[in-house]
């Protein structure tokens, strides 16, 4: 009789309370095809890592890049917000977000409190797991407690919609040993020695697994995939369009997740993780050149033009943080007075660098380079 190398969930519609503890056995990802992909993966991976380092306006990153994986992880949850919806309320600094693009706007948000809380951490803890849910959800809910019965059910309008196709564990003290489990894997690089790639692999389908919050799980899970990557220093910033991918392809993301519970089919999840932080990478990577590129084309314009603009360059970087800009946003940074930064934007609009939009009773100021590009 074969050994069994990884206890597979006997009944989907009951809890899942012996969800198998970490790692799991080398046999399940020690494989040829797992680590060729592997090497794909990390030499993407180190390319993007190479070119955001030399950027010396991390603006640019920062702002654009983190707020489409934003949208791209909510829409992969049926949130789903225009681009023009979305920029305006970033523009308004979360003052009057609303509906979709507040949900949005959580998220970026939890990216960065999230991030900034474990680069001060030795290590990953509950407490970081618990913030990043409570900053997505805006709630001072935590750990789901014992009565609630969640299922997770098959979605969309198909034969099988509305259907049980998973039970995670119930009860805060086995949810929370689970977590405790899943937090030791992922800090203790001396004693689980996995390439932390497949690591975080690992680790994001355990975390789904224990699914430890009422909602809001696979949001907390794709910010998470992020901080691992920066915390073990595959990449300096929280960049990375990871959720593009899985929203891509979201029918092989929730497909491969349940492979492992009801197959332990490893092989599968963990190779879909590996394309996608390949493809990710190679589209970030590309992103963020052509930014860097219309940036570059913008500064040369605008010296030409329009020659009297006094601080162009400060101007420029004003303009490509965020793809809408404000007359008060200029003046917050204290770049210029407020008719100095209005005359300045409108003279923008004449060169065709930006283009200015009314609404609300409001002037927004797009840059039309920048939208091309987070649109493509």
């Amino acid at each position: 009789m074969p050994e069994i190398l990884y206890a597979i969930n006997p009944d989907r519609n009951a809890p899942w309370d012996d969800l198998p503890l970490l790692p799991v056995r080398e046999e399940l990802y020690r494989l040829t095809e797992i680590y060729e992909k592997l090497g794909e993966a990390k030499a993407s991976l180190a390319r993007l890592q190479g070119r955001s380092a030399v950027i010396p306006d991390q603006g640019l990153l920062i702002n654009t890049i983190c707020l489409q994986e934003a949208k791209a992880s909510s829409a992969i949850e049926n949130i789903f917000t225009t681009d023009d919806e979305l920029y305006k309320a970033y523009s308004e600094q979360n003052n009057e977000a609303q509906g979709a693009s507040k949900e949005v706007i959580r998220y970026r948000e939890s990216l960065w409190t999230g991030y900034n809380y474990v680069q001060q951490q030795a290590g990953f803890d509950e407490n970081y797991f618990i913030r990043v849910f409570r900053e997505i959800k805006q709630t001072s809910d935590g750990i789901r407690p014992d009565y609630l019965e969640t299922t997770i059910k098959a979605g969309g309008s198909g034969f099988n919609a509305g259907q049980v196709i998973y039970t995670p564990p119930r009860g805060m003290d086995t949810i929370r040993n689970k977590l405790a489990n899943l937090i030791e894997f992922v800090n203790d690089d001396e004693r689980f020695r996995i390439d932390h790639i497949i690591k975080m692999a690992i680790a994001h389908y355990q975390f789904e697994a224990i699914h430890p919050f009422r909602e809001g799980n696979g949001r907390s899970g794709r910010i998470f995939n992020i901080h691992y990557l920066t915390k073990k220093r595959l990449l300096d910033l929280p960049i990375l369009f990871l959720s593009r991918y899985i929203m891509d392809h979201k029918e092989d993301y929730y497909s491969s997740l349940t492979g492992v519970s009801q197959r332990a089919n490893w092989k599968d999840w963990i190779l879909y993780m590996l394309r996608a932080v390949e493809s990710t990478s190679n589209m970030t990577y590309y992103k963020i050149n052509d930014i860097v590129s219309a940036k570059d084309a913008i500064l040369k314009h605008i010296k030409k033009e329009a020659k009297n603009i006094r601080n162009p360059e400060k101007l420029v970087e004003m303009i490509f943080t965020q793809p809408f800009t404000r007359v008060i946003h200029l003046q917050n940074e204290k770049v210029y007075a407020e008719n100095t930064a209005r005359v300045y934007l409108n003279k923008l609009c004449d060169i065709n660098v930006l283009e200015k939009r009314t609404m609300n009773g409001h002037h927004y100021y797009l840059n039309l380079e920048l939208y091309r590009i987070l649109s493509e």
